[in-house]
């Protein structure tokens, strides 16, 4: 996903085997936890890569693709909660999802007079992988696994699987929305940023990493 020249080989792949795409769904991620001063030079770039990056590639290559064939489309960005809740714990992560939130509503404005849609999807709390997989920056080998292992449970007994975030992609693409936050917390945290942006700011300074 970070892979430029990989991506345009991906792009033309799905072009020659299956045509262009009616929806496109750009949903590679992966998490990163601690102090920002914990996160190295390398770090910043490797999660700006993998979710910005990822994110630019395939919105640019693929809205190219259904620009050219002119019978519209649906880009789908997978954002975050995180876009607009700010948090002592998640300074590379949310910042490369409020990335992602900006392209989109970009992207939607550029591309709403060619008939292709761009939706924003902001999960929240969801039990998928991601939780074995993020980086705990700034403790050893074995505090790194019994955060993810703790995160990883407490995002299990939440229960919200992926399924119910692709529920709401699918709705999202018939009705054409540009922000879709998800899980109530999502929701919460989308209206109070829209309402009450400072109870968001004094909340991230309890943020615990």
């Amino acid at each position: 996903m970070s892979d430029p020249t990989a991506m345009e080989d991906f792009a033309k792949a799905v072009l020659h085997e299956h045509g262009v795409p009616d929806v496109v769904v750009n949903n590679a991620g992966i998490g990163m936890a601690g102090s920002f001063f914990d996160h190295s030079a390398d770090d910043w770039r490797k999660v700006l890569d993998v979710n910005l990056g990822g994110v630019l590639h395939g919105s640019r290559l693929f809205a190219e693709q259904m620009v050219e064939r002119g019978h519209g489309g649906h880009i789908v960005n997978t954002s975050s909660a995180a876009a607009f809740t700010p948090s002592r714990a998640l300074p590379a992560y949310a910042t490369s999802k409020a990335a992602v939130l900006m392209l989109s509503e970009c992207l939607r404005a550029e591309l709403k007079g060619k008939g292709i849609g761009v939706s924003a999807i902001c999960p929240g709390i969801i039990n998928t992988n991601i939780t074995r997989t993020s980086r705990f920056v700034g403790r050893n080998e074995d505090d790194e696994a019994r955060s993810q292992e703790r995160v990883a449970r407490a995002y299990a007994r939440r229960g919200y699987g992926p399924e119910r975030v692709a529920e709401q992609i699918v709705a999202a693409v018939r009705n054409d929305r540009a922000v879709v936050p998800v899980t109530p917390e999502a929701r919460l945290s989308y209206l109070t940023s829209r309402v009450a942006p400072g109870v968001l700011r004094l909340l991230a300074r309890r943020d615990v990493g």
